[in-house]
């Protein structure tokens, strides 16, 4: 799928904004991926998540990790695609962690995913968490990455 091919996706659902906003992350913005308008369309989730699955598929991942809120749809798509399961990350206090009886195995690989990555603190906290459990975070992907490759978590972005 082309960059502009997804890029009509999300102007299409009314998921591209344009305005001025202020990011979860501290940063300004002339533009905003509401990527929640984009996920309520399943055929648009579909596509979209399977093209994350498409790369990652030689990596033998076995269950896929996320941040709630943003990031469980895309997750919950993403492993239908590589035959994995799907978990998500919850706030504790502070703190990320697995709730509802979700675990990670140690040894297990795991790929996480998110809707949007801007600094990299979400998936990062995820990544430690793994890492605390003893599972191998194998990589993150992303819907969109406003970061433009520019930051470091220690694992293909």
């Amino acid at each position: 799928m082309k960059p502009e091919s997804v890029l009509e996706i999300f102007e299409k659902t009314g998921a591209l904004l344009s305005g001025h906003f202020l990011l979860t992350s501290g940063q300004h913005s002339r533009q905003y991926f509401q990527c929640a308008r984009v996920l309520q369309f399943p055929d648009y989730a579909e596509q979209l998540c399977s093209q994350i699955a498409s790369h990652f598929s030689q990596h033998n991942i076995s269950a896929v990790a996320a941040p709630a809120v943003g990031g469980i749809i895309v997750a919950h798509e993403t492993a239908r695609h590589l035959e994995a399961r799907a978990i998500f990350t919850e706030r504790e206090g502070s703190q990320m962690a697995l709730r509802r009886g979700f675990e990670v195995k140690s040894g297990e690989r795991v790929l996480v995913v998110e809707d949007v990555v801007t600094t990299g603190g979400s998936v990062g906290e995820v990544i430690a968490l793994i890492k605390s459990l003893r599972g191998v975070p194998i990589a993150v992907g992303s819907l969109v990455d406003r970061s433009g490759g520019m930051i470091n978590i220690g694992v293909e972005l």
